[in-house]
C-alpha cells in the first residue's frame, strides 16, 4: 500500500517530537506532520522550565544556544502590590528559547530515523478494521492520503483530531497572551516575578520573566475578556509591574490557549494516543505544560513500540498508556486541580491579605527543601512537615471559607 507507515504522529512540538524519538530509537517507522512550515513557529509558550524536570528528561545542562536565564526564585505580587519572596541557593528554573528548544528536539528525533512533513495539515482521521486512514492537506490545498498501524495526536489544544475519534477534550481553558520587551526597569535579573488578581489577570495570573540579555517575557492568562487589552492595562496600571513595564516597548507578541482541567479521563481509543496539550497533561495552577507532556510523550512511545511489536493496535492494549500516565501524574494533578479551583474562589482583597500574611510569615529561604515544581502534590506533602507551611494552609482555608460565603 502506497504511503504506507507504522506510526504517525500529528504535531511538531515537543511532545510529538519527543514521542517520535522514542519511538524511532526503538527501529519503529515513524512520521511527523506538522502543519506549519518551520518547526517551533509561532511559539506558544514562554519556555519557562524547571531544571529538576529537565534533568530527569536527559535536557539538562542544555545547549547554549537556547537558553535565556536561570532563575534562583520567585517574587510574587498581590493584586495592590505588595509582595512576597522564595530564593533558594542554587537554580530552580531557567528560560529556554522555545522555538530553538523545539528544533533541538526534532533534530534528535530525526537523526533517531523520524521523518517529518512540513507544511501539512491533517484534516481527518477515518479508522478502518486494520490500519488508520489520514487525509492531509498542504496550504496550496493538494491533498494526500497516507495510512499508519498507529497515529499519536500531538496536535495541541485545537482538538479536532481528539474529536473526530469519540474523545473528550479539555474542558477548562484560559486564553494567554506572551509578550517580549525591551526597556524594562528594575527588574531582578535572576528571579521571576508572578502576579496575582483578577483586576488584572481574571481566573490566572500574570508573569515577567527577565533575559540575560536585558530585555523580559511577560504575559498572563484569563478566563475571560481579552488578553491583549489585559496585558495592556495589567503593563500601565498593576501597582508593582507599571513601575518596571510602564515604559516598555513591545517586541513582539503571540496568542495561545491552556488546558488546566488536568488530564483527559480517555486519550487512546483504537488505534490512537493522544498526548501533551490534546490530552490536557498540564499543571492546573501554573499552565506549564512541556516537561508533564515530555515524559507522558516518554510513557506513549513505550506503549506504542510495544503494540506495534505484538501487531496488537486495540484500545484494550492502548489503556496501558492511560494507566501509567495517571499513575505518574494523579495525586499530584489532583493537588493542583483543587488548589487552581481555590484559587479561582478568592477575591483580590483576600489575595492581598493572603501575600501579606505570607510576606510576614516567611523568610525568603523558609522553603529550602521544596524545590520541585513539576508535582506540587508531592511538594505539598514535604511542606505539611514544616510548621509555618501548616500555618499558612490554615490561613488559606480560612480565606476560602470566608470567600464561598462572601464575608
Amino acid at each position: 500500500m502506497e504511503n504506507f507507515l507504522e506510526v504517525i504522529v500529528i504535531g511538531g512540538g515537543p511532545s510529538g517530537s519527543f514521542c517520535a524519538l522514542n519511538i524511532a530509537e526503538k527501529g519503529v517507522n515513524v512520521i511527523v506532520f506538522e502543519e506549519h512550515d518551520e518547526i517551533g513557529f509561532p511559539c506558544h509558550c514562554a519556555g519557562h522550565l524547571s531544571i529538576k524536570g529537565l534533568e530527569s528528561l536527559g535536557f539538562y545542562p542544555p545547549q547554549e544556544n537556547f537558553l535565556e536565564n536561570l532563575f534562583y526564585g520567585v517574587r510574587i505580587y498581590s493584586p495592590k502590590g505588595s509582595s512576597f519572596s522564595v530564593r533558594f541557593p542554587s537554580p530552580v528554573t531557567c528560560a529556554v528559547n522555545r522555538a530553538l528548544f523545539d528544533k533541538h528536539l526534532s533534530q534528535l528525533a530525526e537523526k533517531a530515523g523520524a521523518r517529518y512533513l512540513l507544511g501539512v495539515r491533517v484534516e481527518r482521521l477515518i479508522h478502518r478494521k486494520e490500519f488508520v486512514e489520514v487525509i492531509a492537506s498542504k496550504r496550496t490545498g493538494e491533498t494526500s492520503r497516507f495510512f499508519g498501524k498507529l497515529v499519536v495526536d500531538a496536535e495541541g489544544v485545537a482538538c479536532k483530531i481528539l474529536r473526530q475519534m469519540g474523545l473528550t477534550p479539555p474542558k477548562t481553558m484560559v486564553y494567554c497572551v506572551n509578550a517580549e520587551v525591551e526597556n524594562v526597569r528594575d527588574i531582578e535579573p535572576d528571579r521571576v516575578e508572578v502576579f496575582l488578581g483578577n483586576m488584572y489577570a481574571p481566573g490566572f495570573y500574570a508573569w515577567l520573566i527577565p533575559k540575560k540579555d536585558g530585555t523580559a517575557k511577560v504575559g498572563l492568562g484569563t478566563r475571560v475578556g481579552n488578553p491583549r487589552t489585559l496585558l495592556k492595562r495589567f503593563m500601565k496600571k498593576h501597582p508593582a509591574a507599571s513601575l518596571k513595564l510602564g515604559r516598555a516597548k513591545i517586541l513582539r507578541e503571540n496568542f495561545h490557549s491552556i488546558p488546566l482541567s488536568g488530564p483527559i479521563k480517555k486519550a487512546y481509543a483504537d488505534g490512537f494516543i493522544a498526548v501533551g496539550d490534546a490530552a490536557s497533561q498540564v499543571k492546573p495552577t501554573t499552565g506549564g505544560g512541556v516537561i508533564l507532556g515530555l515524559n507522558c510523550a516518554r510513557m506513549a512511545a513505550k506503549v506504542v513500540v510495544k503494540a506495534v511489536e505484538s501487531e496488537d493496535f486495540s484500545a484494550k492494549i492502548l489503556s496501558t498508556y492511560q494507566k501509567d500516565f495517571m499513575k505518574f501524574l494523579g495525586f499530584d494533578v489532583w493537588v493542583m486541580r483543587e488548589a487552581r479551583r481555590i484559587l479561582s474562589l478568592m477575591s483580590d482583597n483576600h489575595l492581598n491579605n493572603f501575600i501579606d500574611f505570607c510576606g510576614k510569615t516567611f523568610a525568603e529561604d523558609s522553603f529550602q527543601g521544596l524545590e520541585e515544581i513539576d508535582f506540587q502534590g508531592r511538594t505539598l506533602l514535604k511542606a505539611l512537615k514544616k510548621p509555618k507551611s501548616t500555618l499558612v494552609i490554615a490561613y488559606f482555608m480560612t480565606l476560602i471559607f470566608r470567600s464561598a460565603f462572601k464575608m
